[in-house]
């Protein structure tokens, strides 16, 4: 395993204490208590109205800003200490903000974590042991029948689908105007696949980007016809098109003839496990010419500047299991490679630290 240096300095070596090492062991046993307690102080303004007080708040003053009783605000704060999103005054006995609740209320990328884990996961990580020996997303049964995650989408309740988009626009859109310049400025592609195109945000600043080039959106029906909605009567739509496939299916084939200059695949092959991978790239291969580069675009747990996003992505390898599909994950970059040469294309080039952790991998034809 090849860590870059932050990850390989903290996985290597024992980095607590007897004493921490303990507390962290009990940090975990009650990890669902701390996560509820730290979402009801955010929905109850708790959260919000100690980090905005000059002073810090009281107890008292703590239940009429949130309708709550003494004994509710009581258990909140005294759980909300030991957790350490906030902490008191010793002197006034007024609970003012800790920076672990500053960052809870304000870092953009943990409130995505926060709202895609309660709305999205909670419910179904209570079935990821089932899901791990059965190689199926047995915690995706409590929103409906379907095999993925992504077949019913579409279908999921308003707040749920809020979440997860808001999960998967906020990592892909803070990479978006880095790999732009990455995919148009070097080899000026005028024609472009974008495999697995969602709502078609990344086809939008496409067209926005270049005047000249026509994005086709490769994606399972249900969520062309999403797409179709979501991109109706905006500037450049007319350059967007849709193809509906199902990539699951090896009988099913990228178009085929069309001399495509760039194939586009953005938080996508993390959605299927190695060997539906190889399957995918090999039929995105069928649609190169030695002139065209297929760009992936992906979170390697492995290649993260800062510890922290690292943990946030092998955290998240356990929705894939639990909810999406049951068999992908973040992958590490020995992963991807090993796909990317068994499907007989070649990386050119990895460019890293786009965004929130992103790398773009180049590939073109052996």
């Amino acid at each position: 395993m090849h860590l870059f240096p932050a990850l390989e300095k903290v996985y290597t070596e024992e980095q607590l204490s007897a004493k921490d090492a303990q507390r962290l062991a009990e940090f975990i046993a009650w990890g669902p208590v701390v996560f509820q307690t730290a979402r009801i102080m955010m929905k109850y303004g708790l959260l919000d109205a100690i980090r905005d007080s000059k002073e810090g708040l009281t107890r008292q003053e703590l239940c009429k800003v949130s309708g709550l009783s003494d004994y509710a605000v009581k258990c909140l704060t005294e759980a909300s200490l030991c957790i350490g999103i906030i902490l008191v005054d010793k002197d006034t006995d007024r609970f003012i903000i800790s920076k672990a609740g500053w960052f809870l209320l304000t870092d953009q990328a943990t409130r995505a974590n926060f709202d895609f884990n309660h709305d999205v996961n909670y419910e179904g990580w209570f079935k990821l042991e089932e899901s791990l020996v059965n190689g199926k997303p047995e915690g995706l049964k409590h929103f409906g029948p379907w095999p993925t995650i992504y077949e019913g989408l579409s279908s999921l309740p308003p707040q749920v689908q809020k979440s997860w988009f808001g999960f998967d626009h906020f990592y892909s859109d803070h990479s978006f105007d880095e790999a732009l310049k990455i995919v148009f400025d070097v080899y000026k592609p005028k024609s472009l696949f974008d495999v697995g195109g969602n709502t078609g945000r990344w086809a939008l600043r496409c067209v926005e980007y270049n005047q000249d080039v026509n994005v086709t959106i490769l994606d399972l029906p249900q969520q062309i016809k999403m797409m179709e909605e979501q991109t109706k009567g905006k500037a450049g739509s007319e350059r967007i098109h849709g193809y509906g496939i199902n990539l699951l299916d090896e009988n099913q084939h990228f178009p085929l003839g069309t001399n495509v200059d760039a194939i586009w695949m953005s938080q996508f092959l993390d959605c299927f496990s190695m060997p539906e991978i190889v399957s995918i790239l090999r039929r995105a291969k069928e649609a190169m010419s030695a002139d065209t580069r297929l760009y992936i675009m992906e979170t390697l747990w492995d290649r993260q500047k800062y510890e922290t996003a690292a943990l946030c992505l092998t955290m998240t390898s356990l929705y894939f299991t639990a909810l999406a599909n049951g068999n992908s994950k973040m992958y590490n970059t020995e992963d991807l490679e090993q796909c990317i040469s068994e499907a007989g294309l070649a990386i050119e080039k990895i460019h890293d630290y786009l965004g929130q952790g992103h790398s773009i991998v180049v590939c073109k034809l052996k």
